[in-house]
């Protein structure tokens, strides 16, 4: 792509981060087993008799950060073997879904959906459908404790098949069964290059049928026929990452593709930081999210990670507010876009936009 993002990143001198983090955010792509505290990894690590590379809180953050910052996608996904560790078991699963929704309210997020793998959870001996109730139980727990502080948070689940496996009909299935208890779509994850979003057609399709909406990892680690197949051939609501849709618009002209994602605002679940670490952006200024937002795109600012990453959704705009030039109308944007593309009901998010998050920017504009 040849469209350059903004020569001369203005700085919004009033929005510090204590001013970004009393902002009402939304994320759309952030994943529960990325996302535990340091500290509650040790903890569980400790009583499951697992071995970290170190039982320090601090240093264990440090070393999940320079870890996945490899530029390598695949070493990058496997930091998840000590979170995973440690999400085996009744008590894990409750207590790391709890403290998801607690971390969320504290970073001013109002709307959030978590998504994972249910597959990876089951060496504990629970099966796929109690590790799903166990994380809605966590969460609901989560989400009332934060309302009684005054911090409502609003928290729906996205199911994960992974990619590279064989049971992403047996994970739809269960996102048609718990839809009713706050699962609200479906997605597959995990290693893009070589695992085509075709080879799980069966579990699209079935979705569909059942009117669950979904959303498909691509144009992260493959490029245009990864994004091009999620949505023309599976029929993706939304794309996870999406940053490689660049490559088709050159000189600020969109190709067939880019013009179809733009023109039926599909949204893009752009996360910079992640992106930085996994070598799918040079940097926060360089990063797609900006050019693609000024194109007219439905971009919407996620964490992906937020352990592995060492983020939060404070971080992701604080950094596109110092090194992208970023406005308070821009973060605005932004959030207005993923509470437009939640998979909730249309309703629900017209009522979200209007009490929560127009009213929680109007001081900042």
């Amino acid at each position: 792509m040849t469209a350059a993002p903004r020569t001369a990143p203005r700085t919004d001198t009033h929005l510090d981060t204590e001013a970004i983090r009393r902002l009402p955010k939304a994320v759309l792509h952030d994943h529960l087993d990325g996302g535990l505290r340091p500290a509650t990894v040790v903890e569980l690590a400790d009583a499951a008799g697992h071995t970290l590379p170190t039982t320090d809180p601090d240093e264990l953050a440090a070393w999940y950060v320079e870890a996945a910052g490899s530029g390598d996608l695949v070493r990058y996904i496997a930091t998840f073997e000590h979170t995973l560790a440690v999400m085996q078991t009744r008590e894990g699963l409750l207590r790391t879904a709890e403290e998801y929704a607690l971390d969320l309210a504290a970073d001013g997020v109002v709307y959030g959906e978590v998504r994972y793998a249910p597959e990876l959870m089951v060496n504990g001996g629970l099966t796929l459908g109690e590790v799903v109730a166990t994380v809605q139980e966590g969460l609901a727990a989560g989400m009332a404790k934060a309302a009684a502080a005054g911090t409502p948070v609003r928290v729906g689940t996205l199911l994960c098949g992974m990619r590279m496996f064989d049971r992403t009909r047996e994970v739809a299935d269960l996102a048609v069964a718990f839809r009713d208890a706050g699962v609200v779509g479906f997605d597959i994850a995990g290693a893009e290059d070589g695992f085509p979003p075709a080879d799980h057609l069966a579990a699209f399709e079935h979705l569909r049928r059942e009117s669950v909406p979904f959303t498909i990892h691509a144009g992260e680690a493959h490029g245009l026929p990864s994004i091009h197949q999620a949505l023309q051939v599976c029929g993706a609501q939304r794309i996870g990452h999406g940053v490689r849709i660049t490559e088709d618009i050159v000189d600020g002209k969109l190709g067939r593709l880019a013009g179809w994602v733009r023109d039926r605002r599909i949204a893009l679940e752009m996360c910079p930081t992640s992106n930085l670490q996994t070598g799918a952006a040079a940097s926060i200024a360089e990063h797609p999210i900006t050019t693609l937002k000024d194109l007219g795109f439905r971009v919407t600012l996620n964490t992906d990670n937020r352990l592995v990453s060492g983020t939060t959704m404070t971080r992701e705009m604080s950094l596109l507010v110092e090194q992208a030039g970023w406005t308070a109308a821009d973060l605005r944007t932004v959030t207005v876009n993923a509470v437009k593309s939640a998979f909730i009901p249309f309703d629900e998010r017209n009522a979200l936009l209007r009490d929560v998050v127009l009213p929680g920017y109007e001081s900042a504009l």
